[in-house]
């Protein structure tokens, strides 16, 4: 339901796994999705972090990095740099965390903080924030 668009649905019914069984991270993390494309902000960052209290490192990882991606969303930006920050923490290989910790820190004021993201998340494979390094610093690539 929740990949037909039926976000509504999708969430009565992962509510009623969760009702089942409350260790369901799955089902936190795919209601937490649905409530995000429904702009339900509050109710995503709430299900995120049962992701991170209740998953395994790489539900952790993936919920601290959609968590910060809801604060992004939400204007959040100083908020969000923490979260990013632990999703890396558990898993340098997050390219997008990188992207998006570089988007709050450009946000917040942290542009020395931000480049650096930007190089790490391009150097990892992520394509938008190579273009973006493309497009505003073009000499990146001879950076450190």
């Amino acid at each position: 339901m929740h990949r037909a668009g039926k976000l509504r649905e999708a969430v009565v019914l992962y509510s009623k796994a969760i009702e089942s069984d409350n260790r369901l991270v799955m089902a936190y993390q795919m209601r937490a999705a649905a409530w995000q494309k429904m702009r339900q902000y509050q109710k995503a960052i709430s299900d995120y972090t049962m992701c991170i209290d209740l998953g395994e490192p790489q539900f952790k990882a993936v919920g601290y990095y959609n968590r910060g991606v809801v604060k992004n969303m939400s204007g959040r930006y100083a908020e969000a740099i923490p979260d990013f920050t632990q999703a890396i923490s558990i898993d340098r290989k997050i390219a997008a965390a990188f992207f998006h910790r570089g988007v709050a820190r450009l946000k917040t004021g942290d542009s020395v903080g931000a480049l650096e993201d930007l190089i790490q998340a391009a150097k990892l494979g992520d394509p938008d924030a190579a273009r973006w390094l493309d497009t505003s610093v073009p000499d990146w690539r001879q950076m450190k």
